[in-house]
């Protein structure tokens, strides 16, 4: 006999456990659509109406339901989606790694004892062991495409302004942008049509990619370097030119720094849980919250300038050629490696390096696995409004990888 969308949510919600969900919704489905028969595991800072947004904190768990859907789960549920469940996260998002000392750390189905990455951690690990079809993240400096790599799905972060965020709690104004996880690459497509005002429009795939040596390519894992050249190679077999360039871009860059959106604009959104309940929140995100108290407004600005300038100068440079890098320098961490302060922090840092840089010029950018390196992921990054045709490189290179 065969299965209902209400019936497939039903078995969903049955198979979904903690950590990866900090609760499971009764919500029915809703009418029929492109996306109908279709579970989502929605990340837990997006309002769904009825319930509390708790952004995977404690200080939150006593606010008020929310009123309505975020913008992007109204979408989903109105194309015939099924929610499953708010599905757990780093506290407010302010980490690449996925661990929550509050509702427990997701780990990645691919390797034993292996974080699933973050923040997205809990809708990446549950797409990846198929309680859910599609992870409906967030992605500030490489949230959707961490989880990705590290359990072997297909993560992509949209630019920007082409997603509402509305419903959504911010960590950085500046940086956030809507990602979606799925397994298979031919799922993108249509969700992420559900959730743009705008169908993508058809696009040809790119025929060449730079590769920079100047970034992205030192302190990797023996493991992720030679996943990512095996990587190059069925790239140059499906005919895609690679570029090995050295650029200056890349140290202007590497100057800028991108920790302070974060630290600053999270203090904005989330001060006053800070200032009265600090106590309560996860050591390791209110200290990244504390260094904001180290940035003037004046050097804000200049950060804030010298970002704008970056964004002006890849959309001239990268165009309509994107840059390929390994989504991750590392491969999945063990969460029990994590537990000294000093170790999480450089491993944390090492995590958003690669995947920053698509937050930082307003761009676009996915992550998808490479055959027999579970854990690794070939990333390609493109300024604002390419997502149309890293959308078609995807596609395209789906049976290569």
């Amino acid at each position: 006999m065969t299965q209902t969308p209400q019936s497939l949510l039903d078995a969903a919600r049955a198979r979904a456990t903690s950590p990866d969900f900090t609760r499971t919704f009764d919500d029915p489905v809703e009418g029929e659509g492109p996306l109908s028969g279709l579970n989502v595991a929605v990340k837990d800072l997006f309002d769904v109406r009825g319930q509390v947004t708790r952004a995977g904190s404690l200080v939150r768990q006593d606010a008020p339901p929310a009123a309505e859907d975020a913008a992007a789960v109204a979408r989903l549920r109105r194309a015939g989606a099924g929610l499953i469940g708010h599905a757990n996260m780093t506290e407010f998002a302010y980490s690449g790694l996925g661990l929550n000392p509050h509702y427990g750390t997701p780990l990645t189905p691919l390797r034993e004892g292996c974080i699933a990455g973050g923040s997205t951690s809990g809708g990446a690990s549950a797409v990846a062991r198929g309680v859910a079809d599609i992870a409906l993240g967030t992605d500030t400096g490489g949230s959707a495409r961490i989880p990705a790599a590290f359990c072997g799905l297909f993560g992509f972060k949209a630019t920007a302004q082409t997603i509402s965020r509305k419903g959504a709690i911010p960590l950085s104004h500046s940086l956030d942008s809507v990602g979606v996880l799925t397994r298979e690459v031919g799922l993108l497509r249509p969700v992420l049509n559900v959730l743009r005002d705008q169908p993508l429009a058809a696009s040809s795939a790119p025929r060449a990619v730079i590769v920079p040596e100047n970034f992205g390519m030192d302190e990797l894992d023996a493991e992720v370097a030679e996943a990512f050249e095996a990587a190059l190679e069925a790239l140059r077999a499906s005919g895609v030119g690679i570029r090995r360039q050295t650029l200056e871009f890349f140290e202007d860059y590497r100057a800028l720094p991108v920790w302070q959106f974060s630290a600053v604009e999270s203090r904005a959104h989330h001060g006053a849980h800070f200032d009265k309940t600090r106590a309560d929140l996860d050591p390791r995100v209110a200290s990244r919250m504390t260094r904001a108290d180290g940035v003037t407004g004046i050097e804000f600005a200049r950060t804030i300038a010298a970002r704008e300038a970056l964004v002006a100068r890849a959309a001239c440079l990268f165009g309509d050629m994107p840059v390929a890098l390994p989504s991750v320098a590392i491969m999945p961490p063990k969460l029990n490696d994590l537990n000294n302060d000093a170790t999480y922090d450089r491993i944390n840092l090492l995590a958003l390096r690669n995947t920053s840089l698509a937050n930082v010029i307003n761009g676009c950018s996915f992550s998808m696995p490479i055959n027999g390196h579970p854990g690794a992921g070939l990333m390609l990054t493109a300024p604002a409004g390419r997502d149309a045709m890293l959308l078609a490189m995807a596609e395209e290179l789906q049976s290569e990888l």
